[in-house]
C-alpha cells in the first residue's frame, strides 16, 4: 500500500491562492469516432490570436484525455450564468453515457459534440498535447466559433458559482 505524502506548504498556500481566482466555467468536448466524452474545466485559456488557439489542461487519469489523445479535435463550450446545472452534470453527477441526451447538444459533421446554447462555442484542431506531471496540456487551433449575443458567461471562484 502506498502512502499518502501530505501537500507541502506553497501546494497548500497555492491552492488557496487559485481559489481566489476566477474562472469562466466550460464544458471541453471531445470525440475519437467510437466514444465521445465532455467535462467541465476551468483551465482553460487562449493561447494566442496568430493563428488563433486555446490551451486546455487535462488530468491524464480521466477519460477526457484518453479520448483527446485519440481525436483530432475539442470543443470549448463557454458556459452561460445560467447553465451551472450542466456543471454538475459534466463532473460527475450524470453517468458518462448519458451527458449528450439533452436537446441542447448537437454534433459537428464529425460528431464533436457542442452545446448550441453555450455563451460561446469554440471548436479547436488538436495541435499538440504535452504532458506535465498530472495533466496533459492540449494546444488546439481553432477552426470555428459560434457566439451568443448577450454576455453573461458563468463563473466560478472559492469553490462557487458567482
Amino acid at each position: 500500500m502506498e502512502a499518502t505524502v501530505a501537500p507541502s506548504p506553497v501546494e497548500l498556500s497555492f491552492r488557496s491562492a487559485m481559489r481566489r481566482y476566477a474562472s469562466s466555467v466550460t464544458i471541453v468536448t471531445a470525440s475519437d469516432h467510437d466514444r465521445r466524452h465532455g467535462m467541465t474545466m476551468t483551465a482553460v485559456s487562449s493561447l494566442s490570436m496568430s493563428p488563433p488557439s486555446m490551451i486546455i489542461c487535462v488530468n491524464q487519469s480521466t477519460l477526457l484525455n484518453d479520448i483527446l489523445h485519440a481525436g483530432r479535435e475539442f470543443c470549448v463550450n463557454v458556459l452561460r450564468h445560467d447553465q451551472a446545472d450542466l456543471c454538475s452534470a459534466f463532473s460527475g453527477g450524470v453517468p458518462a453515457h448519458e451527458r449528450f441526451t439533452d436537446q441542447h447538444w448537437q454534433n459537428c459533421k464529425d460528431g464533436l459534440p457542442y452545446l448550441r446554447d453555450a455563451q460561446s462555442v469554440i471548436v479547436c484542431k488538436k495541435a499538440a498535447a504535452i504532458p506535465y506531471a498530472t495533466h496533459t496540456i492540449f494546444i488546439g487551433t481553432v477552426v470555428d466559433v459560434f457566439l451568443e449575443n448577450d454576455v453573461k458567461p458563468l463563473l466560478y471562484r472559492n469553490a462557487a458559482f458567482c
